[in-house]
């Protein structure tokens, strides 16, 4: 029997690897959103997870029968290499993604690989902390612009309407220069850049406008863009997420926060569910 549940797309920025032990707005914001998912729209199926740390030369389904956290950074407190996150795999989701993009013509590899990189465990374990839910990461291909991340989500776009979680995690401001470039980053709670204020409030302003023309050339028409994302991985599962929501609804920008001054922590969803989740969160 086909599940009938449906999840607005999401986009969650998961920051530094710090987060998983300090929470802070963004972390508290997640563990409300899957309090609030729960209550509002039931469980997910199994959660498709785009994270800017997962890339490839064409999209790869990592469809291993469970998953572990995998440590993908260094430099940071130790006991982040104690955290876990053992969640099921989800293969037969996998096929079922694989059969939508032949239909599309999108070339789609499927792995027997397993593992969840910080930027997908970070906010899976707010989110979800029993690790209960299936969980299936999608690799993309970092070197492909917004438009074709954007047609990539479309063809993600009935998952969403069939008890799947889609989830791109990436970071609504990402220029580690601003942060680390001077041998130590500022303080946790610094004062916000102006660059980092503008280029944010114009992301939302777009967004409410609907304004997907500007939106998908953000590096030539956002204030600040190319400052802000100096190479914009942690900003392409925005528009997957986004493309999986469809154009119809505005995205609706869920949280905001900032961190260091400039790595902003801002939450989207998309589609026509976004504002139904947007009203329980208020």
């Amino acid at each position: 029997m086909m599940n009938t549940k449906h999840f607005p797309p999401l986009f969650l920025s998961h920051g530094s690897p710090m987060t998983a032990l300090e929470p802070r707005e963004a972390g508290a914001f997640m563990r409300e959103l899957g309090q609030v998912l729960d209550a509002n729209f039931d469980r997910p199926r199994a959660i498709l997870m785009i994270s800017a740390h997962t890339n490839a030369s064409q999209p790869v389904l990592l469809a291993g029968p469970r998953h572990q956290a995998i440590y993908d950074f260094g430099g940071f407190d130790d006991r982040l290499r104690t955290l876990r996150y053992d969640a099921p795999g989800a293969p037969a989701l996998a096929e079922e993604i694989i059969q939508l993009a032949q239909q599309a013509g999108q070339a789609m590899q499927l792995s027997p690989q397993a593992g969840l990189d910080h930027g997908a465990w970070t906010p899976l374990r707010y989110l979800y902390p029993n690790a209960d839910v299936p969980v299936l990461p999608l690799a993309f291909v970092a070197s492909e612009s917004p438009t074709q991340q954007f047609a990539l989500g479309e063809i993600l776009k009935p998952l969403a309407h069939s008890g799947v979680l889609i989830i791109g995690s990436g970071s609504i401001t990402h220029n580690l220069g601003l942060v680390f470039g001077r041998g130590h980053p500022p303080a946790v709670d610094a004062p916000e850049i102006e660059a980092s204020r503008t280029f944010r409030n114009w992301w939302l302003e777009r967004s409410a406008a609907r304004d997907w023309q500007a939106l998908l050339d953000y590096r030539a028409k956002a204030p600040f863009g190319v400052a802000m994302h100096p190479s914009d991985e942690h900003l392409l599962p925005w528009f997957i997420a986004a493309g999986a929501g469809g154009t119809e609804a505005a995205p609706q920008r869920l949280h905001a926060s900032l961190t260091f001054g400039s790595l902003g922590m801002d939450a989207y969803a998309f589609g026509p569910d976004a504002h139904r989740l947007f009203q329980a969160l208020a």
